[in-house]
């Protein structure tokens, strides 16, 4: 249900800090000499740094490298999952070659051993289907459709809205349901609409051909048909929803009503079955609607749409979710699509990758807390501790040394500040898995299982307490979030590594790099979006009209700066899209840069490799977006990804960074120079 509930907003970069010296531990013998952390071999001496600094930084990198076969896109990030991948497999299967397991390690094995069992999956063809076919190939008439699209939400398949729980945006103590736009199979309303665009045109036929194939397959003498139906409703579907820059809008988004009430702004459609169905009615007797012109176009679009075209769409979306899972016929034809014609990848990932996917996406924390055992050192967790510590007294002294924020606002930014709450490592109650049953022969049965467990969980929330240490992500992502209702910044276990933390690299290269992804999902607190809430978690206006007033002139200049940046030409990035992602690497990369120089205590910089601390900052921050990414991989990022592309994640948040242009001797003339009054500066 996260795809419409209160975002958390994640940045995808993590590295911890290694102390000053007299903080090293108790080990009396002679610590090792620090490396610089700086991938050297990487640097293209052929560019200048002043000129290039992610050209000059990764050079030899991005020359040499090839993304591989069954990626979109290569880069710091990938290979971290990727070794990550392989830590996880040797868990599974060491956990398959013993006897007597139980809980969570039997579940485990049992779910990818189904997985793996293609032998199965070939004989059992479309069968596991077969009943949720039927369902939909029987309705009846309109008046099944609320209970119909009930029960695809409860089993994870795409429909035109969908249904969750998490805290009141408004009231961040409790819980309240959510209701918002879902229910495209292509990734962003533009590839319907923009149908002045070649590549998006051409996208959208091969969709469409895609989709009729896959109802053949499924047993439609009339597939094309049914797909130029389905990509018609679809088209009417994306001319209702709101884009992602309008759903960037928490204040726009919080629309609590009451049930009955909904049909006034969605007349004709019975909402009292549909959220009777889902569990929610019983619970509770409002919920939150996301993007309330949409629920309207929607239910116009129930009552003009004929009952044989809904049917087509609900069954292209139950093959569209299932086809991964089954036989190789659906699986190769899913991945010729949503693999190679959308993001240009021409090989599928083996075949164990993929089951450790699954694995994680049904019972993640039960693998997380195996990975933990193994692979997360203490030590880790207590430097990465110090570091928040470190970064969080930075961006204390940096409000108030701001001159554009009043005091007023400043007090209340100092209270939010002060109630931030950190999460590293892994939770501190793992998830109880022990109403989850899984069967090494029924890989369909399993994935149901699994989706009703997750589904069902969530809904239960309704009326009790907030779960304070529940995470919304794994131990083992390679990522980071900030959650805004609950005023948290989450850093999972698997980020804490190399490039990204260096125990053996001097401090310099570990502020770049996991210092300012710390100081990044701090600063969500205090972008265009995360800054609407207060310390509480809740949606509430506590800026004074003139700092919102000086703080939009920047944001809007920010806007400004990346929409001029094309990752593929004629594509540019979406300024507004990726407002937040960008204030929070500018902003986390100044705090952690005064940070750095905080731990010095005014003393020089130790210069390693020739390169002084202040330059290694900037490196390691630099050579974090290391990567490279397929055209249709980028394109699909400039239309849904509200980052922006990693060479302009360095290169655009460096130039608005003073201390850079001392570090490197960057001047007027230069191609990264940037006037001292355009540059900008929020924290």
């Amino acid at each position: 249900m996260k795809r419409f509930i209160l975002s958390t907003i994640t940045l995808s970069v993590m590295a911890a800090f290694a102390h000053a010296a007299g903080h090293e531990g108790h080990d009396h013998n002679p610590a090792p000499a620090l490396t610089s952390g700086i991938d050297t071999q990487y640097i293209d001496k052929s560019v200048r740094a002043q000129d290039d600094f992610f050209q000059h930084l990764n050079g030899e990198w991005l020359k040499n490298t090839e993304i591989p076969a069954d990626k979109s896109s290569w880069g710091s990030f990938a290979k971290l999952r990727d070794d990550t991948l392989f830590h996880l497999r040797d868990l599974i299967q060491d956990l398959q070659k013993q006897k007597g397991l139980k809980g969570d390690e039997a579940k485990i094995a049992a779910l990818y051993a189904s997985y793996m069992d293609e032998a199965k999956l070939e004989k059992n063809g479309i069968k596991p289907l077969a009943g949720e076919l039927s369902k939909i190939r029987g309705l009846k008439d309109k008046k099944g459709l609320p209970t119909l699209i009930a029960h695809l939400n409860k089993s994870g398949v795409p429909a035109p809205y969908g249904v969750g729980v998490s805290q009141d945006a408004r009231n961040s103590t409790q819980y309240a349901a959510y209701m918002g736009q879902s229910g495209l199979g292509l990734p962003d309303r533009d590839y319907y609409l923009k149908k002045e665009d070649a590549k998006m045109a051409d996208v959208l036929a091969k969709y469409e051909l895609h989709v009729a194939k896959v109802l053949g397959m499924a047993g439609n003498k009339n597939g094309a048909d049914m797909a130029k139906a389905i990509i018609g409703l679809e088209t009417e579907l994306a001319k209702a929803q709101w884009t992602r820059v309008e759903n960037r809008d928490p204040v726009k988004r919080y629309n609590k009503m009451e049930i009955v009430k909904l049909a006034e702004i969605a007349p004709g459609y019975d909402w009292k079955a549909a959220l009777g169905a889902v569990g929610i009615a019983s619970k509770t007797d409002s919920v939150i609607v996301a993007q309330p012109s949409y629920m309207t176009e929607f239910a116009k679009l129930v009552e003009s749409t004929p009952l044989e075209t809904w049917k087509a769409y609900f069954e292209w979306q139950l093959l569209r979710d299932a086809s991964p899972y089954l036989s190789k016929e659906f699986d190769q034809a899913n991945f010729a699509f949503y693999g190679t014609v959308l993001t240009g990848v021409t090989e599928q990932q083996p075949r164990w990758k993929r089951g450790v996917g699954v694995v994680e996406g049904a019972i993640g924390e039960g693998l997380g807390k195996l990975y933990v055992a193994k692979y997360f050192p203490a030590e880790r967790k207590a430097r990465m501790e110090e570091l928040v510590k470190n970064l969080l007294v930075a961006y204390k002294q940096s409000i108030d040394s701001i001159d554009w924020m009043g005091p007023e606002t400043k007090k209340q930014a100092q209270e939010k500040l002060a109630k931030f709450t950190p999460k590293i490592g892994y939770p501190n109650k793992w998830r109880d898995y022990s109403k989850l049953q899984f069967n090494a022969g029924d890989l369909a049965g399993n994935l149901r299982r699994a989706t009703e467990f997750a589904y069902n969980r969530n809904i239960d929330k309704l009326g009790k307490p907030i779960d304070k240490d529940e995470w919304g992500m794994t131990p083992q992502t390679i990522n980071a979030y900030y959650r805004p209702t609950a005023n948290e910044i989450v850093f999972p276990a698997a980020i804490l590594q190399p490039p990204f933390f260096d125990m053996k690299a001097d401090d310099a290269v570990n502020y770049g790099a996991i210092g300012a992804v710390i100081g990044h999902e701090i600063s969500h607190g205090f972008d265009d979006s995360g800054s609407q809430y207060d310390g509480d978690g809740n949606l509430r206006d506590w800026w004074t009209a003139q700092d919102r007033a000086a703080f939009k002139v920047k944001a809007d200049a920010m806007v400004k700066q990346y929409g001029s940046y094309e990752p593929v030409p004629g594509y540019p990035i979406n300024g507004k899209l990726t407002l937040g992602e960008n204030i929070a690497d500018n902003s986390g990369l100044a705090i952690a840069y005064k940070a750095y120089k905080i731990s010095l205590g005014g003393k020089p910089s130790p210069v390693i490799d020739g390169l002084t601390g202040e330059q290694r900052v900037f490196m390691g921050f630099g050579q974090v977006w290391r990567t490279k990414m397929r055209d249709q991989q980028a394109i699909v990022q400039v239309k849904t990804d509200p980052h922006s592309a990693g060479r302009f994640r360095a290169n655009g948040t460096v130039v608005n960074q003073p201390a850079f242009y001392e570090a490197f001797g960057v001047k007027e003339g230069d191609k990264m120079y940037v006037k001292p009054e355009d540059r900008i500066i929020i924290w």
